[in-house]
């Protein structure tokens, strides 16, 4: 359609009837986004425009700026050790065995079976938060742990997206050196834009924070890498500014999710071919037993080494399995860039979908923690929309 008000209508109304669906039946609006993507595509002959490519690109920015800016830094030193130990073994295991089973059983090539590996090496922090956010976990130290190591997984992960797809050329020695400079100085220098500017209708620190992130991404763009990176990084540097500043946290998610990632997780859904998916149901159930046993193997053995009960390690090693965004971002990378295929697309989306349901909800059938230690909890869910595992009561509140 050519009339961009009636295009921006339709893919509005899509995100909302997502919106409507997720807090209907108390799924996460991200995997029902991406499902309602997959019926207008196989169905309603949706497509994407170069608008909406730059929304969809914008939303994936501003979703992994907003899951490295979730890291409380305070946590992440307390609990420094199985953190790194788990979250790193959480990326590794994964990464090289669904990376061997592509090339090596399947067939794929180098280059194909490395985007199966960096998309299914991820444990999804927007999952395990909203899980977390939901149950109150958050304010134990269980929860603290598990999102600290899911984020030492997807930090492993942003960095293999980015080393192994980098141009090596003055342009990336640029692009380090100057992420280098301006990681170093950006808590300061949020700290004086809010201190000066903050608190004005017209919003200049969130203004500020996508200056920086619009300017390392384009830096990333010109040296062959992802701007998902920079912007990872960029909240992880800042995060401990974040905890002083909820409101602007707030705000910047609301934009984020209001109009921002229904378009990008809208358009992962709309390059799944339903026929590649069913012509290859076997090998999506192979990938995502890979994906499973490998975290399984992994960290479990870790957790009861860092004194975890028998539950809790295996709360946590199915929570570390789940996966969405990264994944995501990670096979439309890989498509756009001429990685894979369309049907190879189809098949790693459709496993990452898959394991964003199939451990969480094994995990908060089967092992969910003692509750006892959470009553009196204030916590309450800030998106319930967005837990997989929120009961239909919950998220209609």
């Amino acid at each position: 359609m050519d009339n961009i008000w009636f295009t921006a209508a339709i893919w509005v109304g899509l995100a909302l009837a997502a919106s409507a669906i997720s807090i209907r039946i108390g799924l996460s609006v991200a995997l029902v986004e991406i499902a309602v993507g997959v019926f207008g595509s196989n169905f309603l002959a949706l497509h994407t425009t170069p608008w909406i490519d730059f929304l969809a690109s914008f939303g994936a920015i501003l979703l992994t700026f907003l899951a490295g800016a979730e890291i409380d830094p305070a946590s992440f030193r307390r609990h420094l050790k199985p953190s790194l130990a788990i979250g790193g073994v959480s990326f590794l295991l994964p990464f090289l065995g669904a990376l061997a089973f592509a090339h090596y059983v399947v067939g794929w090539d180098l280059r194909a079976a490395e985007i199966a590996g960096v998309a299914l090496s991820t444990t999804s922090v927007a999952v395990v938060y909203a899980v977390m956010i939901e149950t109150g976990l958050n304010q134990t130290e269980l929860g603290k742990l598990i999102l600290a190591a899911c984020f030492v997984t997807d930090l492993g992960t942003v960095l293999a997206l980015g080393v192994l797809f980098a141009n090596f050329d003055l342009w990336m020695l640029a692009f380090a050196a100057v992420t280098a400079v301006v990681l170093w100085q950006l808590p300061r220098l949020t700290r004086w834009v809010l201190a000066t500017w903050g608190g004005r209708v017209s919003e200049p620190e969130v203004k500020f924070i996508f200056l920086v992130l619009f300017a390392l991404g384009g830096l990333a763009n010109m040296a062959k890498s992802e701007a998902v990176l920079p912007a990872y990084l960029v909240g992880l540097v800042i995060a401990g500014v974040f905890v002083h500043d909820k409101i602007l946290v707030h705000r910047i998610r609301t934009i984020a999710f209001s109009m921002l990632t229904p378009f990008y997780f809208l358009k992962a859904g709309l390059f799944v071919s339903l026929p590649a998916v069913v012509a290859a149901a076997g090998l999506i159930a192979a990938l995502l037993a890979v994906k499973m046993v490998t975290k399984i193997v992994g960290v479990w053995p870790l957790a009861r080494a860092f004194k975890l009960g028998p539950r809790e390690a295996n709360y946590t090693t199915m929570l570390m399995s789940t996966g969405l965004t990264f994944g995501t971002i990670s096979a439309l990378f890989g498509l756009t860039n001429g990685i894979i295929s369309q049907a190879q697309y189809s098949v790693l989306v459709t496993v990452v979908i898959g394991s964003a349901i199939v451990p969480t909800l094994i995990a908060q059938t089967f092992f969910m923690p003692e509750r006892q230690a959470l009553a009196g909890s204030e916590a309450a869910p800030e998106r319930p929309e967005m837990a997989l595992a929120a009961e239909p009561e919950q998220a209609d509140d």
